[in-house]
């Protein structure tokens, strides 16, 4: 069987759904509860990376089961869980050092989306959601890195109101993504219908030419 190697934009809809769901839900936490204490705060941001790269890590081994290439998933599930483990190790550092990664990733990440919606698809609604997705997470990434002067724990407001970004976002081309994959179904089944008709229209006229002969 031929290698198959599917864009990572090509994973199961149900990875984007399951981490639409986790995107809002740690950016709710942190949108409504950075009055808590900075380790805390922090602690739920790490917590949110960690459920990320675990759900990366298991639509890398789905992709590496259906051989649709693993790496990009493998990639970004490392990305993930290292930001995490500095945050809960650094939680006792200055907070200044914990704005400068939360803003290197949100940034890193919006870039990154930004180019997979150029790159990687030529379906308008696909692109539409990734660049905008990707857009608010390179302005929240700029954002964050000037809010240095405001409390110990506000930036990581505007890291919240990216994850609601990122999750809804997910959720809705998770939902895409799986249209797009029943379609895909629907006209497969057509065109194999469309086929095993051709074939049985060409039968009799062999079977009719052998005896004329």
């Amino acid at each position: 069987m031929a290698h198959i190697n599917r864009k990572y934009i090509d994973s199961h809809w149900l990875i984007f759904c399951v981490k639409g769901i986790i995107a809002i839900l740690f950016g709710w936490l942190a949108l409504f509860n950075s009055g808590n204490s900075l380790p805390n705060v922090l602690s739920f941001v790490a917590v949110f990376l960690l459920c990320l790269s675990i759900v990366e890590f298991t639509n890398a081994l789905h992709r590496a089961v259906k051989n649709n290439g693993w790496f990009v998933s493998v990639f970004v599930a490392m990305i993930d869980a290292i930001v995490a483990l500095i945050l809960l190790f650094t939680l006792e550092q200055n907070s200044a050092w914990h704005l400068i990664i939360i803003a290197s990733y949100t940034l890193i990440r919006g870039i990154s989306e930004i180019v997979i919606g150029f790159k990687t698809t030529v379906d308008p609604t696909d692109r539409f959601i990734w660049i905008t997705c990707g857009v608010c997470g390179a302005i929240m990434g700029a954002v964050i890195f000037n809010s240095g002067a405001l409390s110990s724990t506000f930036f990581v407001r505007f890291f919240g109101a990216y994850l609601l970004v990122l999750g809804i976002s997910s959720l809705i081309y998770g939902a895409h993504n799986r249209n797009q994959k029943i379609e895909d179904h629907v006209a497969r089944v057509e065109a194999a219908k469309a086929r095993k008709a051709l074939k049985a229209t060409k039968k009799p006229t062999k079977k009719a030419s052998s005896k004329k002969k």
